[in-house]
């Protein structure tokens, strides 16, 4: 499942992350361009957080625009396989999301045995490589091994005929930087990227 979390096999990474715990939600939310690399090594997440089901509608019409569910059964990775790859996705929207007034998502997800407190996502989106929105998040209190879903409202940006007719011309890039705290410590970062169609 391409939104991120664990993965499915023992963790050995060799890249450095300089800095990465002292990355501050204040950080995140001062982002102005598309981090380069990974923030945090996949084992910072050491709340067992792992995401399981995601889907994004128009509020409007309650129409299903993307949905994905994590495979029971994750298949075994080739030796030398970059984990990043498990924290990157790729997604395809038509016209209509770009132009979508407000936007729900459902993203189901379960914690290992701690319990995880003041769970913020720091969410920022930019197109040709500057910062065009941004969303926070916060779930309160998740119980240890407990399943939860946290349900967000993004009220999208209202955008001019124009811009929309370039980010979904596919010419420049659209992407963005998802990043997860507990009680102020960075856990996870993940990232997307988009491209559309004429629908």
């Amino acid at each position: 499942f391409g939104r991120g979390g664990r993965a499915a096999i023992p963790m050995s990474e060799s890249k450095t992350y300089d800095g990465w715990e002292a990355f501050t939600i204040n950080d995140a939310k001062n982002l102005q361009t598309p981090t380069k690399g990974f923030l945090c090594p996949m084992s910072a997440n050491t709340y067992g957080i792992d995401f399981l089901a995601f889907t994004i509608r128009d509020h409007s019409t309650n129409k299903v625009i993307f949905k994905a569910k994590k495979p029971d059964k994750v298949p075994a990775l080739p030796a030398g396989f970059d984990l990043d790859q498990l924290r990157l996705i790729e997604y395809k929207f038509p016209r209509s999301f770009v132009e979508c007034k407000t936007i729900a998502t459902s993203l189901i997800f379960r914690v290992g045995e701690q319990p995880v407190e003041d769970f913020v996502m720091v969410e920022r989106h930019y197109f040709k490589g500057k910062l065009i929105k941004s969303w926070e998040f916060t779930v309160n209190f998740c119980m240890p091994n407990s399943t939860n879903t946290w349900e967000a409202m993004y009220d999208m940006p209202a955008m001019k005929k124009e811009l929309v007719d370039e980010i979904v011309s596919n010419q420049y890039p659209s992407e963005s930087d998802s990043l997860y705290f507990v009680k102020g410590k960075l856990v996870m970062h993940n990232k997307a990227k988009y491209t559309y169609f004429e629908d």
